[in-house]
């Protein structure tokens, strides 16, 4: 599969579907608290979704049933929102993405859900961190697995480990486009970045080892031996200069 290289009129039309999904991010942001259920989350997700215009990507996608994939604790990604409540202590990763005119765009956040332990807090500023230490070289000349290394190189200093099995992902009028955008060093140096491209970049960082297992509903993506996992993603320009994140406002 061939990367695709985005011009001007195509790259303002992910920019609008981006801006749908950091909104939906900063409301859900505002509505989590204990006692809240993950399906009421992805209630005032679509609702938003749909009234800005567009529709959730990944509602119907490979007969995925939900509008946003909402992970608790242990669950890395693709949790399914049900009606379990949050609870004081727990941490939640939420992945949102949105489909307008053609484009999608695609994000996750890791929130606290009341007081959480050192350990947690600590996971999740790592993991979004990770993100940024890995766009320092999301520039055009510089190749991908610069990306990748400088991720690991950040989540492993620190003491975690990241998630070998999925990754990050060009994306455009697919949700998944080429090139797979690994969170550690790839064996090769993968393709150079040139002004267009757009990637989803997306570190999932584990506490313990980096093993995973798939629940039976076979979505949910758990860390197999029960340590917490959190997940950062953003939706990434490659400009001439410095990468324009989508996703944030």
């Amino acid at each position: 599969m061939s990367i695709i290289v985005k011009n001007d009129e195509q790259v303002n039309a992910m920019r609008a579907a981006n801006l749908i999904v950091a909104k939906t991010h900063e409301l859900l942001e505002q509505a989590i608290c204990p006692g809240m259920t993950t399906l009421d989350l992805d209630k005032i997700a679509e609702e938003f979704i749909i009234k800005s215009g567009a529709v959730a990507s990944f509602k119907g996608y490979r007969g995925y049933p939900s509008s946003i994939c909402t992970s608790i604790n242990e669950e890395i990604i693709h949790g399914i929102p049900s009606l379990r409540k949050l609870k004081d202590g727990d941490i939640i990763g939420i992945d949102i993405g949105a489909f307008k005119d053609g484009y999608h765009g695609d994000a996750a956040r890791t929130h606290a859900v009341g007081n959480i332990s050192d350990e947690a807090r600590k996971l999740i500023n790592v993991t979004r961190q990770s993100f940024y230490e890995g766009i320092k070289f999301a520039k055009s000349g510089i190749h991908l697995y610069e990306v990748s290394k400088a991720i690991q190189s950040y989540v492993e200093s620190n003491g975690f480990s990241v998630v070998r099995d999925y990754c990050g992902h060009g994306i455009g009028r697919e949700m998944h486009e080429a090139p797979e955008v690994l969170n550690y060093k790839p064996p090769g140096r993968g393709p150079k970045l040139v002004k267009g491209m757009t990637l989803a970049i997306e570190p999932m960082v584990n506490v313990g080892e980096y093993s995973i297992n798939v629940l039976e509903d076979g979505w949910t993506v758990v860390t197999k031996d029960g340590s917490l996992s959190a997940h950062y993603e953003n939706t990434v320009l490659i400009t001439d200069g410095e990468p324009d994140i989508l996703t944030i406002i």
